[in-house]
């Protein structure tokens, strides 16, 4: 293509232009100094006028055709940065060209810097849950042995420090990869398959869980940080609810919110606020470690999102999380 370099273009765009006017500015002046009117005419040949037309247009054109590589990579880094592209493609103007790929080169650095991260928390978390399971399989010994107690005390503190790991591997994996640049999940494709899941988990209690999410509906997010945010929040309703569960997603702007609601007792609106703090728990009478509304609230800050609870339209409590569209 001619005239790949910018500076060329925008020099060839201001000579078009320069022509153009000059032209006309020269008919008029020689019409002038010679005090002909009857040249006058010739300041309207069609000839002159036409030919300084082009000449102007050729010449904006050509200026506004020089912005375009510009207007181009904006609109690739837009794509990049809201999850559609992983890289900024094209061929561009000579000035503009090393600093794409120099935007590149830092793209697949930062990919690979995130795998890596998620390598490592893979295999912290493989090599913490081997002997847990084996702590397991020593209560279950306790247990035969004939003391129950023990038993249930260890199953307690391996339940409690698998939780702990899980929360902590969360967060250090999303502080590690979040945001990422072209991060972005499918909500119906996590919503249904967390639903497929606590159905066959609370098979024995008749429950109903709702799916309600537009197809299309993605938010900015690693598919992992997701499942876990979401997951917590239907494992809570589904522990809570008496019948039913209700998994419903909405865009608004430039934001997607996904409520969780579920027909149990409810809490009240004091409790609200301290079950999102690391460690709290509505009932301390229930099983479990107080630590997943904490992950979710800790993960959809690091996305620049929120956790909020209130009161649900079925009669229980309604979760919503809310994370950037994708």
């Amino acid at each position: 293509m001619a005239f790949q370099s910018l500076r060329s273009r925008v020099i060839v765009g201001s000579l078009l232009w320069m022509t153009g006017l000059f032209t006309i500015a020269s008919a008029i002046a020689i019409t002038i100094s010679h005090r002909r009117p009857e040249l006058i005419g010739a300041v309207h040949n069609t000839f002159v006028v036409v030919f300084s037309i082009v000449c102007i247009v050729a010449g904006i054109v050509q200026l506004r055709r020089s912005l375009w590589p510009l207007r181009t990579l904006r609109a690739r880094l837009t794509a990049v940065r809201e999850g559609r592209e992983r890289r900024v493609d094209g061929a561009y103007a000579s000035e503009i060209q090393p600093l794409v790929t120099d935007l590149n080169a830092l793209l697949d650095q930062r990919e690979h810097v995130v795998a890596r991260a998620l390598a490592k928390a893979g295999d912290l978390a493989h090599g913490l849950k081997t002997p847990l399971a084996v702590l397991s399989r020593e209560a279950e010994l306790v247990e035969a042995a004939g003391h129950p107690d023990l038993a249930a005390a260890i199953r307690n503190q391996v339940a409690l420090m698998n939780r702990q790991m899980d929360y902590h591997l969360a967060h250090a994996r999303a502080a590690a990869a979040g945001p990422v640049l072209g991060a972005r999940c499918a909500v119906a494709e996590s919503a249904e398959a967390l639903a497929r899941t606590m159905q066959r988990l609370h098979a024995g209690r008749g429950l109903t869980i709702d799916v309600a999410v537009p197809a299309g509906l993605a938010v900015r997010c690693q598919r992992e940080d997701l499942d876990e945010m979401l997951g917590n929040l239907v494992d809570n309703a589904c522990k809570w609810a008496k019948s039913r569960v209700v998994i419903f997603a909405e865009a608004s702007g430039s934001q997607v919110t996904i409520a969780v609601d579920d027909d149990g007792p409810g809490l009240e609106p004091s409790m609200r606020e301290n079950v999102l703090q690391r460690g709290v728990r509505a009932d301390e009478a229930a099983p479990g470690s107080g630590l997943g509304l904490a992950i979710v609230r800790d993960l959809s800050s690091l996305y620049g999102g929120s956790i909020a609870l209130g009161s649900s339209p079925v009669g229980g409590l309604r979760a919503v999380l809310t994370l950037a569209a994708g």
